[in-house]
């Protein structure tokens, strides 16, 4: 029996062992891709101050890139995700208030940040969708910048943002796909001049500066969302294939404006429709037109 009881100990021993180990080699791993350093090209990008470019960085901010749907109405930051297991994701304050970063960052580090996913000190961003943002024109990335620097100061009280276990392995093993710097590619093309567009031309730019295929993929065929916990709303198929296929012009601003399908569904909450209904009737018709043109997809194809 004692030999026995100590096989047993040896065993329980190993397991321990090995497990430690794993641990502190997910740890390292995890704090490597953390830390991860990155560069970018410094854009010379003109920030306007006056009041019509501020308004376009505001309307950009709340109807079309949405970044109010992270950082608050108010900017002031909030939780984005806080899950025990992955971690908690804070979109920071951008104010200059209490922990707001509105006064600690320069016009060039706002810019690289929403162009290209870095941070003042290089690190990517998490979750923030600046690979959507990357396609911004010069002229409303400045417009952005401009209202940004425009905010109000508001306080807050923000928690910090923190890895959980699940997130740690995953990001370790390189299958946590929120460490968006990773994703862009500073040499791709991206529209010089928004406003000379052409009804197509305008929905395609709309639609990658809106986030569209940041949710619904690079096809835009919908499915689960890389990066969400299991249970998270899949994306839908925005393809010809889709419902949406079916939708007429009307169909599809009544849609955005209303949050109810044609078919009697209503949009979920985490498809920021509520702030896209404020879009003009034009925008809205161009991306329903680029939409109508993009290749059918089977659903989660992405």
């Amino acid at each position: 029996m004692s030999k026995l009881i100590k096989l047993f100990t040896y065993l329980l021993a190993g397991i321990v062992g090995l497990a430690l180990i794993a641990t502190i080699a997910i740890y390292l791993l995890s704090e490597r891709k953390i830390n991860q350093l990155y560069s970018a090209p410094t854009d010379a990008i003109a920030i306007p101050s006056d009041a019509a470019s501020i308004e376009r960085g505001k309307y950009l901010a709340s109807a079309v890139s949405v970044c109010v749907d992270c950082h608050g109405a108010n900017m002031a930051g909030g939780v984005v995700v806080d899950d025990p297991a992955l971690g908690r994701i804070v979109a920071p304050n951008l104010t200059k208030g209490n922990q707001g970063i509105g006064g600690q960052r320069s016009d060039a580090d706002l810019v690289r940040v929403i162009r290209y996913g870095i941070t003042k000190e290089g690190k990517s961003v998490r979750v923030m969708p600046s690979d959507d943002y990357y396609h911004l024109s010069d002229k409303d990335l400045g417009a952005l910048v401009a209202y940004v620097r425009s905010l109000p100061a508001t306080d807050s009280n923000l928690p910090a943002i923190t890895m959980g276990p699940l997130g740690r392995a995953l990001t370790a093993f390189g299958q946590l796909d929120i460490y968006v710097a990773d994703r862009i590619d500073p040499k791709k093309p991206r529209q010089k001049d928004a406003e000379t567009l052409a009804a197509l031309d305008k929905g395609k730019y709309l639609a990658d500066i809106s986030g569209c295929t940041g949710c619904h993929g690079p096809g835009l065929s919908g499915g689960q969302i890389p990066g969400t916990p299991p249970d998270y709303p899949k994306s839908s198929n925005l393809t010809p294939s889709g419902n949406l296929g079916k939708w007429s012009e009307a169909d599809f601003i009544a849609t955005i404006r209303s949050g109810k399908t044609p078919e009697g569904k209503t949009l979920v909450d985490e498809m920021p429709w509520k702030n896209y209904r404020n879009m003009s009737d034009d925008e809205l018709k161009a991306i329903y037109l680029y939409l109508k043109s993009v290749p059918a997809r089977s659903t989660g194809s992405r």
